[in-house]
């Protein structure tokens, strides 16, 4: 079977004064984002809003608050969509200097965390990440490399294609930009935003997750990895 992956993050840069870091994947097959794309466009209908809007965590507001609530509905409903995240709840005990790794090095050995447990070696993967600079090329193909490599797939045909893509050409890595928006709110402890905070708690209440630990391995809904320090010593 063939799936598309696609992966964003947020708070990934090494000095933004916010300690939390949230990669994350959500994963269909294929044969079935079309479908997926226009029950999204569905929702955006029925509570009339523009085609247009691209949906992200940043921009939820109480006007909003029920279409929000309808995605994560829609998500959890959906049997053919998952999710997968890799938190960093304190980047500010990171020791890059005695580790030998640049901040950039470590990112991209969290990225090869996040993905490798989604992959099965009898399945096909498009990997697609969201466009952050101009010179990221060089480090996606270097994680395509380390991604195959692992996998043992010489041949390319379990990581078949991994590129940067726009999130407004895509409905699924918005949806991924809301759940790990959501997760990084939480693991920060902010309260400010009573919208942002229902919309938790109804991911709470539908993953019976406190979002707050790791899950088990094998979960494929909502799969959460809370990233412990011993981990660095993964070598690529």
């Amino acid at each position: 079977m063939e799936y598309n992956v696609y992966c964003d993050e947020s708070c990934h840069l090494e000095r933004d004064n916010i300690n939390v870091m949230v990669l994350g994947a959500i994963w269909c097959l294929k044969e079935k984002k079309h479908e997926i794309f226009k029950k999204i466009k569905e929702i955006k209908s029925l509570h009339k809003i523009s085609q247009n809007f691209e949906i992200k965590w940043n921009k939820i507001s109480p006007s909003k608050k029920d279409f929000y609530l309808n995605l994560i509905d829609y998500f959890f409903d959906d049997d053919d969509i998952y999710f997968r995240a890799l938190i960093i709840p304190d980047k500010s005990k990171l020791d890059h200097k005695f580790f030998q790794q640049t901040h950039d090095e470590f990112y991209y050995k969290m990225y090869f965390n996040l993905l490798k447990v989604i992959f099965t070696p009898t399945n096909s993967y498009n990997i697609f990440i969201d466009i952050k600079d101009t010179k990221s090329q060089e480090k996606i193909e270097k994680l395509k490399t380390v991604l195959q490599n692992s996998h043992y797939d010489f041949d390319k045909t379990i990581i078949k294609n991994l590129q940067q893509i726009r999130s407004n050409e895509v409905e699924l890595l918005p949806l991924a930009d809301l759940l790990i928006g959501a997760i990084t709110y939480h693991h920060r402890q902010l309260q400010s935003n009573t919208a942002k905070l229902q919309i938790i708690k109804k991911i709470q209440e539908r993953s019976k997750y406190s979002l707050h630990n790791s899950t088990l391995c094998r979960e494929n809904k909502m799969n959460l990895f809370v990233w412990k320090s011993q981990n660095t010593l993964m070598e690529l």
